[in-house]
Parts: C-alpha cells; sequence; structure tokens
C-alpha cells in the first residue's frame, strides 16, 4: 500500500509550496506525544534524507521516515472545510483509536 492524497489535499499542497517559492513536497510523520500516544507530524520539505521513502500522488511527493512508516502505511491525507475551520486530516486504516480532543491516536 502507499500513501495516497484526496484531490483537495493535493491542491492544498501545491498551493502551499507555490506560497512557499519553494519545496520538493510534504512530510508526513508521527511523533509519540498525546493521550493516545502518537501525534501526526506535516511539515513541508525542501530537501530529502539518505532513508526517506518517497511516494507521489496527485502530483505531489509524499516523504515518508522509515521510522513512521508502518504507522502511516495505506494513510489518505483529506483536506477538509466545515464552516471558518480548514485543514489537513489523517484517513489512517492503521489507527485502532483516538484521544477525546482527536489530536492523537494509538495503533
Amino acid at each position: 500500500m502507499a500513501i495516497t492524497l484526496s484531490d483537495a489535499a493535493a491542491d492544498r499542497v501545491k498551493l502551499f509550496l507555490a506560497n512557499r517559492g519553494k519545496g520538493l513536497g510534504v512530510r508526513l510523520g508521527v511523533a509519540t506525544t498525546g493521550c493516545s500516544g502518537l501525534e501526526y507530524v506535516l511539515e513541508f520539505v525542501d530537501e530529502l534524507n539518505d532513508e526517506d521513502i518517497l511516494y507521489e500522488d496527485k502530483g505531489v511527493k509524499v516523504i515518508i521516515d522509515p521510522k513512521s512508516q508502518p504507522y502511516l502505511e495505506g494513510t489518505r491525507l483529506e483536506f477538509v472545510k466545515e464552516g471558518l475551520n480548514e485543514g489537513f486530516e489523517f484517513v489512517n486504516p492503521n489507527a485502532k483509536g483516538e484521544c477525546g480532543c482527536g489530536e492523537s491516536f494509538t495503533v
């Protein structure tokens, strides 16, 4: 399986990269934190690390570090708007639960 993006997420990443004026793509990862144990990390990437795993979907390069790969395998990145709120949302088939505030997850 791979990491995929919805059309809206791909368009938003491309817009952010264009506004920055630089960048190879977006890095998705996980960090140990939060009340459920793991938290998603999303950042823009200007250069690759030797160990990075590279996916490409809808013209967007998605970079994953090897430590995060097992937790994110099969994840789909969405971009959602609800009223005045908007942001990226991870649809992760590996997540078994989330904390009440939705900031962290467990596998």
